[in-house]
């Protein structure tokens, strides 16, 4: 854990949105990931695209994206971005009936968008959820957290 103080909050204790003006822009990336617990049967009709609601990961992609796009009407105190990409993944991992989820975001700006990458992730495991929880009521949303983020006055980090 790095030390410092918390940013949100000014002398008097009071929550604030951090002020950036002073910053440089640079170009920016962060990449967060979670995983999704499933039942076999889940795993397999995943997989085979066999849900009613339909093709799960291509929803879920999209929910990814917008999600991403939308963290400042979510996350109180996260400034409004001009995300240059979004980016969602899964991984099928049916040895462990799990799908990981990973993240992307990038811009060139003066904040960095790792909330945007955690949002994404969150979003689109929410949506694997949605979509799967009429026929699996175990499913389980896990890890979610910050792989590595790059640019700012922080510099680079990697899990």
């Amino acid at each position: 854990m790095s030390g410092g103080e918390f940013t949100h909050f000014d002398k008097d204790g009071k929550a604030v949105m951090v002020d950036v003006s002073d910053k440089q822009e640079t170009s920016r990336s962060a990449t967060a990931s979670g995983r999704v617990l499933v039942q076999p049967e889940t795993m397999a009709l995943i997989q085979q695209g066999g849900l009613k609601k339909g093709d799960v990961l291509s929803v879920a992609r999209l929910a990814g994206i917008m999600g991403a796009k939308r963290t400042p009407d979510l996350i109180p105190l996260c400034h409004p971005l001009m995300l240059s990409s979004v980016k969602v993944d899964f991984e099928l991992l049916p040895d462990q009936n799990t799908i990981k989820v990973m993240a992307t975001c990038k811009l060139t700006g003066q904040t960095g968008v790792e909330m945007e990458a955690l949002t994404a992730v969150s979003v689109a495991a929410l949506t694997i959820y949605d979509m799967c929880k009429a026929v699996d009521k175990g499913i389980q949303i896990t890890d979610i957290k910050l792989e590595k983020k790059t640019g700012g006055k922080s510099g680079a980090y990697e899990a």
